[in-house]
C-alpha cells in the first residue's frame, strides 16, 4: 500500500484516472488529507464506494507520538514513531509572530558534526515527503494550532535527501493544502555545495541557512567532516551563487563553543570571510550535550564576538534559546530514549 501523504495533487489525478475515476476527485483528496484526518471515511464529499476504493491501495497515518515534552517558554518537543519503527524528533516553537515546527528530514544523520547529538550512531534512513508532511500534521492535531512557519534543523541533513525534501516544499506550499509561502520555510545545510547549487538553480523563495560554526578550514574540518570534503572557500562561492540566482539572503549559523571558535580573532576571519556576501549571521550558544564536552560561552563573551561583526558591517543577532529544560537540542530527545 501506498503513504497518501506523498502524493501531489497531479500524482493523485493521475492515479485516479488510472482507476477510472474523476480526476478533479484529486483536488477533494488533497485538501482532505491536509486538514489531518486519518481516516478516508471522514472524507464525506467522496462517494462511499471511492472511499472503499481509496482504503485498497492507501493508508494515512504515518507516525504516533512517542513522548513529548513541553518547555516552561512554551516550546514543546516531539518525538515520534515511524510505521517501521524508527524514532525521529520535531519541535513546536511558538513566537509572537505565529507558531514554527522544526521538522527531521532523516531518521539519524550522516555528516558526523562532532556538537550535535542526531549524529551519533548514524543515518538510519531519509523520511518520505509524506513523513516530513506527517509531523505537521501530527503536531497540528495534537495541540489543534496552525503552523505558520516550517524550519527544516531538525535530524538529518535536508540536502542529502534532495529529491524527498524538494517534493514536500512543493506539497506543503500548494494552496489547496496546508499552503506555507516559500518564504516562511527555512533549510539549513551542513553545506554539500552540489546540492547548494542544484537548489539555488530551482529559485526557490525559501530562506537558506548555513550550518558554519567556524571562519576557517582548520576549526571546521575539526568540528564538521563535511569540511574535509567541500572547504570553506568552495561553500562560500557557492553561497555567493546561491544569492544571485535567488536574490534571497542567506543565513549564516554559528554555534559559539567556548575555547573552539569564539574568540576575537574569529569574529574578525569571519567578518572577513563573509564581506559582500548577502546574509545574516545567527549566533547560536552551543547547548550542551552528555556525549560531547563542548561548553557555551558566558555573556560577555557572545556579546563581544556578535559586536565585532556588527561593527564590521555584518549583520548579526544572538538566536534565543528555548526549550534548553527539555533537551530541545537537535537529537538529544531521541538519544534519551534510545
Amino acid at each position: 500500500m501506498n503513504e497518501i501523504r506523498d502524493f501531489s495533487i497531479l500524482e493523485l489525478e493521475n492515479f485516479l484516472e488510472g482507476i477510472n475515476e474523476k480526476k478533479f476527485r484529486a483536488k477533494q483528496i488533497f485538501k482532505w488529507i491536509h486538514t489531518g484526518i486519518t481516516d478516508f471515511d471522514e472524507m464525506t464529499d467522496l462517494s462511499k464506494n471511492l472511499r472503499q476504493r481509496l482504503k485498497t491501495y492507501f493508508y494515512i497515518e504515518n507516525m504516533s507520538i512517542e513522548t513529548k515534552a513541553a518547555s516552561k517558554d512554551g516550546t514543546v518537543k516531539y518525538l515520534l514513531k515511524l510505521l517501521d519503527g524508527n524514532l525521529i524528533e520535531c519541535v513546536l516553537m511558538r513566537y509572537e509572530y505565529g507558531n514554527s515546527i522544526c521538522l527531521s528530514t532523516q531518521a539519524g544523520c550522516s555528516m558526523g558534526c562532532s556538537f550535535c547529538a542526531s549524529t551519533i550512531g548514524g543515518k538510519v534512513r531519509n523520511l518520505t515527503a509524506g513523513e516530513m508532511l506527517g509531523q505537521i500534521l501530527t503536531i497540528m492535531k495534537d495541540q489543534n494550532i496552525k503552523i505558520n512557519n516550517i524550519v527544516l534543523m531538525g535530524t538529518g541533513e535536508p540536502l542529502d535527501n534532495f529529491e524527498n525534501v524538494i517534493k514536500f516544499l512543493n506539497i506543503v506550499n500548494d494552496p489547496n493544502g496546508i499552503n506555507i509561502g516559500m518564504r516562511h520555510i527555512t533549510l539549513s545545510t551542513c553545506g554539500l555545495v552540489p546540492e547548494i547549487k542544484r537548489l539555488a538553480e530551482l529559485k526557490l523563495q525559501i530562506t537558506l541557512a548555513i550550518s558554519l560554526h567556524a571562519p576557517n578550514d582548520d576549526i571546521r574540518k575539526n568540528i564538521m567532516p563535511v569540511a574535509k570534503k567541500y572547504g570553506l572557500d568552495e561553500l562560500l562561492d557557492a553561497c555567493r551563487y546561491y544569492t544571485e540566482m535567488t536574490n534571497r539572503r542567506i543565513t549564516f549559523e554559528y554555534a559559539l563553543m567556548q575555547g573552539i571558535n569564539d574568540s576575537v580573532e574569529n569574529a574578525y576571519e569571519l567578518a572577513r570571510r563573509l564581506d559582500g556576501i548577502l546574509c545574516h549571521v545567527n549566533l547560536i550558544p552551543i547547548n550542551p550535550i552528555m556525549e560531547r564536552e563542548y561548553e557555551k560561552p558566558n555573556k560577555f563573551r557572545i556579546e563581544q564576538f556578535k559586536d565585532v561583526l556588527t561593527s564590521s558591517g555584518i549583520n548579526a543577532t544572538i538566536r534565543r534559546e528555548l526549550g534548553s529544560d527539555i533537551d530541545a537540542a537537535c537529537g538529544q530527545l531521541r538519544r534519551r530514549h534510545m
